[in-house]
Order: C-alpha cells, then structure tokens, then sequence
C-alpha cells in the first residue's frame, strides 16, 4: 500500500489564536514527524503512518497549549521501542492507552500552573499498518473516509450532546448544525468533569480511500454532503483538496479555527484514480 498525507491548519476568521494543533508521522520506523505535506505517495513502512489532530479549548486559559501538550504526549508514546512490542490485538489498547496519557500530561500542566484551569482539547489519531486503518478519538474532531466509488463516511461518533439527542431520535442530523448546544463536549482532555475514555474502531482501507481527520471548524459548520462534493471535485491532488476543504470552511464563516489531515491510499503499483467528470458534476448539482 502507498500513502500521500496532507495536513493543513487555519486560525478562521473570527478567533485570534489557533488552538488546534495537528501532526504526522509518514513512517513509524524513522520517526518522520511533519505537519504540512508528504510530498507525494510513498511506501508504506512496517510500524505505519500515524495522524493526529487535536482542538484545543479554554480560550485565554490556554487551549492551545492543551492540544500542543497533546500532541506531544502522542509523539512520546509513539517511540519505535513501545511499537515493537505492540500486536495487532493489543493497538486498541495501546491507543487508548495514549490519550489517556495525553490527558494526564494537560491535567499535571494545570496542577503546575493555575493561570490554565479551564484547558483542555478533542483529540482524533489513526495509525495506518498494511491495509487496517486504527482510529481512536475523544471529543467531537471527526474521522471520515472518502472513496471515489462510495463517497464520503463517517467512521467515528461525536461525544456530543446533540449526538446523544440524535441517539435518541429528538434531533436530526441537520439540525445539530443550527442546535444552541452545538459546541457541547461530553468527552474530552483536561477535563476533571468529563472522561477522557477514547473510543476505538478498525476500519480495512481499499485502494483509492482517503481518510479525513479534521476538527469541528470543517465539520461542525459544514455539512457532510459539503465536504464530500469537495472530495470529489479535488481528490485527484491530496494537497490541493486539503487546502479546498480549509477554503470551504472559510466560505461557511470561519466562525471557528480549522485543522485538516488527508491519508490517502493507493495500492501498490497503481496511480491515483481520478474522478469521472460526470459522477463529479452530477454529484455538484445535486448538493446545490
């Protein structure tokens, strides 16, 4: 399997700070953390690609530095030493084993200095080994994945309350994005009040899938059937699409910071397979 990752992150158009941080690491083996663009499809290593993206809450109380102590905490664990020892059977627990890391790390940061009580982050990974993509989360950042044949699937679940309200059949989908508690976390990092327990799902990557990790600024302002029109009009280039979809998140308001990471996969051999131009068109005219 090769993969091609991008990684892009914006402030918005309202927030003066961008508390979100985000991360990758291409190849396990080499420890080739980066957060902008692989550069192109390339071999997938035996420890796999791993992406993280991270949104930070608190405001003046520091919610960049709970998603930057985050993402640290995740790159500590992730060391070739503690990948070796990690089978297929124990990755769930491994994971969920980091963001409970993670959380103690923004938890001892707020027991060391006061000024950031009130901190604390959403958190979203998946670590890509051969053709299983591992998902762990906690919070309301989203993975999806996007394939030119199937469109555009939620593979995590919000720890919201307007997901609960959808669990229970009081609210649709599409009323979440207008609901006054929209911005209401049932799970997070940093939070005494709330558990950081993370939820976890195997998922078997096809040739052409394009995992999406992003914060809510993509997903809580843009409707699914947004983001997968974008996919479709610019898959074709993995940086390119990255950056539409931060451009659409700007076009919905802004109204809050924006992260996006795209793993996308093709087998061995193959080249990206593009996007007919009528699926393309018909799929823009439907969504308008």
């Amino acid at each position: 399997m090769k993969i091609s990752i991008s990684a892009r992150t914006d402030v918005g158009k309202r927030r003066e700070e961008n508390e979100d941080d985000l991360v990758f690491c291409s190849d396990l083996e080499r420890l080739e953390w980066n957060s902008k663009s692989s550069g192109g499809y390339f071999e997938l290593g035996k420890l796999g690609a791993l992406a993280v993206v991270a949104d930070g809450m608190g405001g003046a109380n520091a919610g960049e530095t709970a998603s930057r102590l985050a993402i640290e905490s995740i790159k500590g664990c992730f060391c070739c030493d503690n990948l070796e020892e990690v089978s297929r059977q124990s990755i769930a627990l491994f994971m969920q084993k980091s963001i409970k890391e993670a959380d103690e790390a923004i938890l001892k940061r707020v027991v060391d200095d006061p000024e950031t009580i009130g901190m604390g982050t959403t958190i979203v990974m998946a670590w890509c080994i051969g053709h299983i993509a591992y998902v762990a989360w906690c919070g309301d950042s989203r993975c999806y994945v996007f394939n030119p044949k199937c469109g555009l699937k939620c593979l995590t679940k919000d720890h919201s309350y307007v997901q609960e309200l959808v669990d229970k059949g009081e609210l649709s989908v599409d009323e979440t994005y207008s609901h006054p508690d929209s911005n209401v976390i049932t799970r997070c990092l940093g939070d005494t009040d709330s558990p950081s327990d993370a939820d976890f799902i195997e998922y078997e990557m096809q040739p052409n899938d394009t995992l999406l990790l992003c914060s809510d600024g993509l997903c809580g302002y843009c409707k699914d059937r947004i983001i997968e029109d974008v996919m479709y009009r610019h898959i074709s280039n993995v940086d390119g699409c990255c950056q539409a979809l931060i451009e659409t998140a700007l076009a919905a308001g802004g109204y809050d910071n924006t992260s996006v990471l795209l793993m996308s996969m093709i087998a061995d051999g193959s080249t990206r397979v593009s996007v007919p131009v009528g699926r393309k068109i018909s799929r823009f005219f439907r969504f308008r």
